[in-house]
């Protein structure tokens, strides 16, 4: 005999089940503190039940719980402040400064406004923040890797100035990322990526550079974290041409290795890696 379901209790069982599940889906806080001090948000950092919760924008999306979330707001480090060599970027910098920062636009050829306009909405990026989108080392940061394609260097409370470079392959640990520097070294820049729709994670994301006759491109979206791939075979040597910008594609397909996800697969990585670097390396040389 087939037992009898009561409905009612059937219902409020799997309501109860998806109100737990619902719960493992967020985060948690039990205190929250505006440190006044990089010292104090460090001590308090030190805790791994604590936090430092930047914009929060990522980090809501994630699940657990925090004993302690440690907001920077009051420690001066928001705004973009150039000086005759550099741009220095404070940590809470939201993504829309960078956007809308005319100074920084003209010295990237627009790159940082074009890496930055389509991550989610306007909204978003009044909110996110430089630190946050940079301490996470996200695969699919677009923050990530247009800025590494510049002469541009992070500063650690503790750690002092580190290239960014290095540090996109460091280990995550409980410093504090206090400013991005960004070195005015003359030079070109472009960014661009591919998007299943527009506010979506980039699919692959790429950021060509010329610095001083060093041309390097920047592959982010991989879906691991972005990496530099130089011109170590010479392939630009003289100057960009159709040739040259088409070899150079080939080889930065070929040097960078690329995974599969939700939204793509290797394959088509790979193939997008050689058609954008193809195009970015046109509009980088002027190539018509």
């Amino acid at each position: 005999m087939i037992p009898k379901i009561n409905p009612f209790c059937y219902n409020r069982e799997k309501k109860s089940e998806n109100l737990r599940k619902g719960a493992l889906l967020m985060i948690t806080i039990q205190k929250y503190i505006r440190a006044q001090s990089l010292e104090e948000a460090y001590t308090l950092n030190q805790s791994r039940r604590n936090r430092i919760v930047g914009g929060m924008l990522w980090l809501k999306m994630g699940r657990g719980s925090i004993n302690t979330a440690i907001d920077l707001c009051d420690l001066n480090l928001a705004g973009v402040e150039e000086t005759e060599d550099a741009f220095r970027i404070g940590a809470m910098t939201t993504l829309r400064e960078l956007e809308k920062h005319p100074a920084l636009n003209a010295y990237t050829c627009g790159a940082v406004r074009d890496a930055v306009k389509d991550i989610v909405g306007v909204q978003f990026r009044s909110m996110a923040t430089v630190g946050g989108s940079l301490w996470s080392r996200f695969g699919f940061s677009d923050v990530l890797t247009v800025f590494m394609a510049m002469d541009a260097y992070v500063e650690l409370y503790k750690g002092g100035v580190v290239p960014l470079e290095q540090f996109a392959q460091m280990k995550a640990d409980r410093d504090i990322l206090v400013r991005l520097i960004v070195k005015k070294t003359p030079g070109r820049f472009v960014y661009t990526a591919m998007r299943n729709q527009r506010t979506d994670f980039p699919v692959i994301a790429c950021a060509l550079s010329e610095m001083g006759g060093e041309y390097r491109a920047v592959i982010g979206a991989r879906p691991a974290r972005a990496m530099i791939v130089r011109d170590a075979q010479g392939l630009l040597a003289g100057g960009v041409n159709a040739g040259k910008a088409a070899a150079f594609a080939r080889y930065v397909s070929d040097s960078a290795p690329t995974g599969s996800n939700t939204r793509a697969g290797a394959a088509y990585r790979s193939h997008l890696i050689r058609v954008l670097v193809e195009r970015s390396m046109h509009e980088l040389g002027g190539v018509l």
